[in-house]
């Protein structure tokens, strides 16, 4: 088995719940529990802060607009019930159970399509960064998954991968392996953020402007780079240095 994790930050009124928790920076929802089927999903919520905390964050689960997980634009006229499962002063735990619609399409689903039966999964929701842990099989799409989530998430959702092991190349994609080489896309949008002053201090550039500039999506952009760096951090940290990093094979 192997990890892929990744998170989504969340611009204003994109997400209910983060606009919920980004009131409460002590608040965080985390799942205990989180299944798909092809026609479904249900999982199990747990939430921790203050009792105005838990209670704006069961107004978000029970809103009728949001709908746990779906990744949908505009209303898609899911099926969605919640229900409060346990109660205290500083924690809640929720239930939702969510029956799609032909429009609409979540993380869960997209993985059950790409990486594959029997994963697990694990989430962190705090303010408007949303955390996935996912664990595959071996032999899962990867890069098929990655690129049929950047097509459903919103232009001003930035995805920030955190940590992928065991990545293998795809000679259609022109991907990296974990060893430290960096693929064609990420040595171009390196070279690129350098060149407009990504990594200037104060910075001249940001991730959002550069992506427009590139007439790439920002959430593209923002994987290349991130995936990018981290390469080259894993390769300073095993050889002490890092060697052109940014020098074409």
């Amino acid at each position: 088995m192997r990890e892929l994790v990744f998170a989504l930050e969340y611009d204003a009124e994109r997400n209910t719940l983060a606009d919920t928790l980004v009131d409460f920076p002590d608040a965080l929802v985390r799942s205990l529990s989180l299944h798909a089927t092809a026609d479904s999903l249900w999982r199990v919520d747990h939430a921790t802060g203050s009792p105005t905390a838990l209670s704006a964050i069961e107004d978000a689960f029970l809103a009728s607009d949001y709908y746990a997980d779906c990744l949908a634009t505009e209303p898609c006229g899911a099926d969605s019930e919640t229900q409060i499962l346990d109660r205290t002063d500083d924690t809640v735990v929720l239930y939702t159970c969510w029956q799609r619609t032909s429009i609409c399409t979540s993380i869960p689903h997209l993985a059950l399509e790409y990486l594959g039966d029997g994963l697990l999964f694990e989430t962190r929701h705090k303010q408007r960064r949303h955390t996935w842990r996912i664990i595959h099989s071996e032999d899962a799409d990867i890069h098929g998954f990655f690129d049929a989530l950047r097509g459903e998430l919103a232009p001003d959702i930035d995805m920030d991968i955190v940590r992928l092991t065991g990545l293998s190349s795809s000679p259609a994609s022109n991907s990296t392996t974990d060893e430290g080489i960096l693929s064609r896309e990420q040595h171009e949008a390196l070279t690129a953020a350098v060149e407009h002053g990504y990594y200037e201090a104060p910075r001249e550039i940001d991730l959002g402007e550069l992506a427009e500039k590139l007439d790439v999506p920002r959430s593209t952009l923002t994987y290349r780079v991130r995936r990018a760096e981290a390469q080259i951090a894993k390769q300073f940290l095993e050889n002490g240095s890092v060697a052109d990093p940014l020098s074409t094979a």
